[in-house]
């Protein structure tokens, strides 16, 4: 079967962006024209030879027998033509019977994207957001949305060409520091069910500590109307009882924000998560340093049922004013199991030093999200050849919310949560400038401030240095009094390539990354570069101590299959604690710097 020869191809799973809101992704090096814009020529060199999309254009045009129209805007549009490319085109290195295994996008799933009207006049805005709104379907490989010469004089028809991406898959995300595999998701995906776009999977997950087997469904187009539905189900077993120790789900119907000028949307959710939570550094569970006794091993049992439902009033086109109100409620217990077999004295201290509190509240929300409706269409970054849109200019989010004390006293809040990035071009340049505050007040006896946590991030891309690209980030996290008690792990692929998996641990970090990635080398479509790196970082609580890594690396993009490369990272740690050779190489899913605080985008 196909399954058993693709699954050899592991693809690493992508959140799908909100498509009517900026790209939060990670900028990087090259900035390309807008979508719509046509290529320069009609024939382009062989897909090998790194023009992957330009290629398919030109033989969408061929096909159809049109010419590009070099000034289409304000032109009576007459006709939208749809063409939808196999997964392995004749172009394509792999073997064509492979077809026979997937179900092509249907025209109409296409077609329904589109937000030109026939009759009306052609807009390069409407035509650049109807290929992000394509992207963000992570149906395809490629999206172009390209202008042509109408049938009568004066006129202009658009020409919408996509490129399937194999849907019958083994999506994987996974993070493994030599012979320790830390995490590894599975997820046997048809994510285009019979090429309607809708996303049915199973779903498995390995911990160091639990196996987990659940599924989930998703709909963007319910019933083919702008509504989207969600769901997904798991039950968690532990690896050493083989038992059912817990369960998680979650299900959410919406209406989104499907293009710039949509005026409202509403969301309603629900979730819950049951297990037994294993803090591990490293191979073996975290034994915190008791000061009266044995240490304490870092398990606690985890209750977690939340619900909410919001309504968005969207204002502006060109200046986007996004505003909410929204209510929910939650659930959230914390308590160490009776295996521990802890002490008073030690059940005590580890309350209050590491639990996550323990809380029942109910609130009400007004948020505000503001961004200028510019955006860039990139290529030659992290995934190399294929077209990656980003947010260009301001883009802030602020929320405030109030819980009164329904449930508890102690429940009695407010906090505010701040978000905001800035980011532009200089040149062949890009900077991403990113920040976020939180804060919570206490109400009612015993108020005080607590929940203070900030965070900064600095994003810079070169121009081009010998065909490749520097690409440096430096990021500060900082948590004061938290109610929540969130420790950061730092070592190995998430951000300190090199070290010890999770050697260092603290509630602040600082991390700075310096990358030199090479232009590809692209054999047969398959797209190879090199990477040099220097990681510094420190997990700490009081003062940082930098620790600094170097090291090389290898990213591999299979553009018919995924989005994202794969990476493969060896480090050498300079001045601090060097594991194994073995231990010194990661291997994951998507570029290094990809890996950020969420915090980052959402503060509350």
């Amino acid at each position: 079967m196909a399954l058993s020869l693709l699954a050899l191809i592991v693809v690493p799973l992508a959140l799908t962006p909100a498509q009517a809101e900026p790209a939060s992704g990670t900028p990087a090096p090259v900035v390309a024209a807008p979508s719509s814009q046509a290529p320069g020529e009609e024939t382009a060199p062989p897909l090998s030879q790194g023009h992957y999309e330009e290629a398919l254009i030109a033989e969408s045009l061929a096909r159809h027998g049109r010419t590009l129209e070099p000034s289409p805007e304000g032109k009576v549009l007459t006709e939208v033509l749809i063409d939808t490319e196999e997964v392995v085109a004749e172009s394509d290195p792999y073997p064509n019977f492979l077809n026979l295994f997937h179900v092509r996008t249907r025209e109409e799933v296409v077609r329904r994207e589109v937000l030109l009207v026939e009759g009306q006049p052609y807009s390069l805005q409407l035509a650049d957001e109807t290929a992000r709104n394509l992207r963000g379907l992570r149906l395809f490989s490629v999206v172009r949305v390209v202008p042509v010469k109408g049938k009568t004089p004066g006129t202009v028809t658009l020409l919408v060409v996509t490129k399937d991406l194999w849907s019958l898959r083994l999506n994987s995300d996974f993070s493994a520091v030599g012979s320790l595999l830390q995490y590894l998701r599975l997820q046997g995906t048809e994510q285009n069910l019979l090429g309607r776009g809708k996303k049915l999977a199973l779903d498995f997950t390995l911990r160091l500590d639990t196996l987990s087997f659940g599924q989930s469904f998703t709909d963007p187009r319910l019933l083919g109307s702008r509504w989207a539905l969600t769901e997904s189900a798991a039950v968690i077993i532990g690896r050493e009882s083989g038992k059912a120790e817990g369960s998680r789900g979650s299900l959410s119907i919406s209406r989104p924000l499907f293009s710039l000028s949509t005026p409202w949307s509403m969301s309603t959710s629900v979730a819950w998560n049951v297990e037994t939570n294993r803090v591990y550094r490293g191979a073996d569970i975290w034994q915190l340093p008791f000061p009266d006794g044995e240490p304490v091993p870092y398990v606690y049992r985890t209750e977690e049922v939340a619900g909410s439902a919001a309504y968005t009033r969207s204002l502006g086109l060109r200046y986007k004013w996004n505003v909410s109100g929204g209510v929910g409620a939650y659930h959230y217990a914390y308590n160490p199991p009776s295996s521990s077999r802890l002490s008073e004295a030690q059940e005590d201290w580890f309350r209050r030093n590491y639990l996550p509190r323990a809380e029942d509240a109910g609130y009400v929300l007004l948020a505000l999200r503001a961004f200028e409706a510019r955006y860039e269409v990139l290529r030659d970054v992290d995934s190399y050849v294929l077209s990656e849109d980003y947010q260009m200019g301001h883009w802030v989010s602020a929320t405030v919310r109030y819980a009164p004390p329904v449930f508890r006293d102690d429940a009695h809040f407010a906090e505010a949560g701040l978000a905001a990035r800035y980011r532009w071009r200089w040149g062949e340049a890009l900077t991403t400038v990113s920040a976020a505050g939180a804060i919570r007040r206490q109400l009612g006896e015993g108020a005080e401030w607590n929940n203070r946590h900030w965070a900064a991030e600095l994003m810079q891309v070169s121009p081009k240095v010998l065909g490749g690209r520097f690409v440096a980030r430096g990021l500060l996290d900082v948590n004061i009094d938290d109610l929540f008690d969130r420790v950061t792990l730092l070592g190995g692929g998430n951000g300190l390539r090199g070290a010890p998996a999770d050697e260092y641990s603290g509630k602040r970090m600082l991390l700075v990354n310096v990358e030199y990635r090479t232009a590809p080398v692209v054999i047969k479509t398959v797209h190879v570069g090199g990477v040099l790196f220097v990681d510094s970082g420190s997990a700490f609580n009081d003062r940082p101590d930098m620790v600094t890594s170097v090291g090389v690396g290898l990213r591999v993009l299979f553009p018919q299959f995924n989005v994202v490369p794969f990476r493969l990272d060896f480090g050498y740690v300079l001045n601090g604690d060097r594991p194994p050779i073995g231990s010194r190489f990661s291997f994951a899913g998507g570029q290094l710097t990809d890996l950020r605080p969420s915090f980052l985008d959402s503060p509350l």
